[in-house]
């Protein structure tokens, strides 16, 4: 990376950086160099067409340039005047930074007044020239004389679709791989089986497919917290699909069309209840009656695992499959009699080291194949495979770990990249996971910050959007989550960060759902966006700024995890957002709720107490369910000013509410506590005001 930002800054110091009034900030991802002159190019005549190309690589960029929207016409050598020439060269003739660090999905763009030329080592850098020529063309309808010297920041750049817990077809995902591709994505990691339902069809193992990919009710929410029953395909009720191999060939195949290469997962050992529902012979030999781990004591728990991955691996070419590796709970494990005696017989000391034993076996048995694993960082845990690339979702120490030791990662955080959030205020979107991700937060992300160590960022190898389907029924909705934050994530993993500039990439993404609106998909409408929540645009202020702040008790401590600013958070003066996420939000788990004083440090005349709380029910935030407050001028004798009763109503959408007493008092000491409701999860609160 340092290398990288060094020869930027050479080529940088020798051509002119910017743009003319003619070409306003037209292209995403946002390129590397660009200049702009004031002529124009020539089209009331088709332009002459040369692709340097052949077989499958000349069909696809011819497909692609057609697509611009210019008028051409094919010709069998490169033209002299009113051209367009897609010319493969050696590297020494395409002066990019990323074609320097191994990268070679760089171009070199020349308009001039004869024609356009784009210039690359490879098709792939030669098909997002052509990206760029048509975000030009469509934005303008014409071709201003102009240079742009281009290349991608990381390799890797990607969006994970979801359609274990809600099926989508063959269809569907190809729609987002044009929309992937006009913005230079180049991976799609395809979810395909958990434990809502089994989505890839596997000869040796029938009935994932004919029972495992069924299930009752139709909502993820209803069915996973009701019964959770599969059922026989073909049955009354039965919601659910798979993709055919057939299909998922041809997902493959479409996508190679576009330089996207498919990623597929199978998870294991955990989020496996629907394979144990279909073969229950897997499972561990306690509590058999509901698991969603795998027996890694059982040898045909491995035997089923490879008999699938050999079966993956002829449909999906990508050199790494995903095999998850995420959140298994391991808890049949420890008390398993085949998981004992495997333990034993292989000298391993936890349950962590067992699931280690296999992500280790399933790394051999694909290595052996000439494919690589990716797992999520879990698979850290017990010690990592030796050639694992590690997807880091739970924040970045994962991915910053595995790279330390030579790893390469993939950076997925979920506090930036789980685009299953709401992206504007809650209240004004479909029901989701709860929290709030903003397209300014997400485009704010960097997976190799100039704080990083050199060493570290080397192994780096991209960034990636998750969209996780729990609360997505629809197609419709599914797009609308997913864009146009992806647009964020694919100019993060283009773009170099120096330039990065969040108004000048809203108005391009503001055009891109424009865009997208007049082609029929459903993206969010940004220009219409309402913002984030108005409490926590400025400081409030107020007589307990800065005053201290006493935790009653261990167990009304706030949890480590949502800390916010420690015991200064309740009254530093800052308003939470959207999200509990947001570090001003305070998060208490423990079993009474929150009960806290507030010392002013003198008698103070006071008129209001107040203090907002949060309901989120999808991960568990509820409001209290009784409120008082109470008054001292010692310290030890009270007054109570306030008891409120709350009804607390389990409901789909976000929402807030104040919590408080108005009056007039004198008081030094303030006690405020909250107690949470019969539903327990999380109570979150951000300030404790007093006037």
């Amino acid at each position: 990376m340092k290398t990288k930002h060094l020869l930027l800054s050479l080529i940088s110091a020798v051509l002119v950086v910017g743009y003319s009034s003619a070409q306003p900030n037209t292209i995403t991802p946002a390129p590397l160099i660009s200049q702009w002159g004031e002529q124009t190019v020539e089209l009331s005549k088709p332009l002459s067409l040369y692709i340097a190309a052949e077989g499958e690589d000349f069909s696809r960029l011819d497909a692609a340039v057609r697509q611009t929207g210019i008028n051409l016409k094919s010709v069998k050598r490169p033209a002299r005047r009113n051209y367009l020439n897609l010319l493969i060269v050696d590297k020494s003739e395409v002066a990019t930074i990323a074609d320097a660090e191994g990268i070679a999905e760089g171009y070199v763009m020349d308009i001039t007044t004869e024609g356009v030329t784009i210039k690359a080592t490879t098709p792939a850098g030669l098909y997002y020239g052509v990206q760029s020529l048509r975000q030009i063309y469509h934005k303008h309808h014409a071709l201003t004389v102009g240079h742009i010297s281009d290349a991608p920041r990381f390799e890797y750049r990607g969006v994970l679709i979801d359609i274990s817990r809600h099926f989508r077809t063959k269809e569907f995902i190809m729609r987002q791989i044009d929309a992937m591709a006009e913005v230079k994505m180049n991976r799609l990691h395809l979810h395909l089986t958990d434990a809502a339902g089994w989505r890839i069809e596997v000869d040796s193992y029938p009935r994932l497919t004919s029972y495992a990919a069924w299930r009752t009710p139709h909502t993820w929410k209803e069915w996973w917290y009701g019964e959770r029953r599969y059922v026989e395909e073909g049955s009354e009720g039965a919601y659910g699909g798979y993709l055919t191999k057939e299909e998922a060939r041809e997902i493959v195949e479409y996508a190679a069309s576009k330089y996207i290469t498919i990623i597929p997962e199978i998870e294991m050992p955990g989020h496996s209840d629907e394979v144990l529902a279909a073969y229950p012979e897997l499972r561990c030999t306690q509590q058999p009656e509901r698991q969603g781990d795998l027996c890694i004591g059982k040898e045909e728990t491995f035997e089923m695992m490879q008999a699938i991955l050999d079966e993956i691996i002829e449909i999906f070419p990508s050199e790494y499959i995903h095999i998850g590796g995420d959140e298994a709970t391991k808890s049949s494990w420890a008390e398993c009699e085949e998981c004992q005696r495997r333990m034993r017989e292989e000298g391993l000391e936890s349950v962590d080291e067992l699931q280690s034993y296999m992500i280790h076996r399933i790394e051999e048995h694909l290595n052996a194949r000439g494919r690589q694993i990716i797992g999520w960082d879990e698979i850290l845990e017990g010690g990592l495979a030796p050639n694992a690339t590690v997807m880091s979702w739970r924040g970045e120490e994962g991915g910053r770990a595995a790279a330390a030791t030579g790893h390469k990662v993939v950076m997925s955080p979920h506090g930036y990249c789980y685009i299953d959030a709401p992206q504007d205020a809650p209240y004004s979107q479909p029901e989701s996971i709860g929290g709030y991700l903003p397209l300014e937060k997400v485009y704010s992300y960097d997976p190799t910050p100039e704080s990083m160590e050199a060493s570290v960022a080397q192994y780096i190898m991209g960034v990636q959007a998750n969209l996780w389907a729990e609360f997505i029924v629809t197609d419709s909705h599914y797009e609308h989550m997913l864009w146009p934050r992806a647009i964020a994530i694919a100019e993060i993993g283009w773009s170099d960060p120096k330039h990065k500039d969040y108004s000048l990439f809203r108005e391009r993404a503001i055009a891109i759902v424009d865009d997208m609106l007049e082609r029929g998909y459903t993206p969010f409408d940004l220009k219409n966006e309402i913002g984030n929540r108005p409490e926590s645009l400025s400081p409030v202020s107020h007589l307990a700024i800065g005053k201290p702040v006493s935790y009653l008790y261990p167990s009304f401590y706030y949890a480590p995890q949502y800390a916010a600013a420690g015991d200064k958070t309740l009254t530093d003066g800052l308003r939470g957002t959207w999200t509990y996420a947001d570090n001003r939000w305070q998060g208490f788990l423990g079993r009474g709720g929150v009960d806290v004083i507030i010392d002013l440090e003198e008698v103070t005349h006071i008129e209001s107490i107040e203090a907002d709380f949060m309901q989120i029910c999808g991960p568990g935030v509820f409001m209290p369910c009784r409120v008082e407050i109470w008054a001292s001028e010692d310290g030890e004798n009270y007054t109570l000013l306030t008891d409120i009763d709350h009804e607390v109503v389990v409901d789909e959408l976000p929402s807030f509410k104040s919590f408080g007493w108005h009056g007039s008092t004198e008081a030094r000491y303030i006690r405020y506590k909250a107690h949470r409701s019969k539903y327990s999860g999380f109570l979150f609160v951000d300030e404790i005001i007093v006037k």
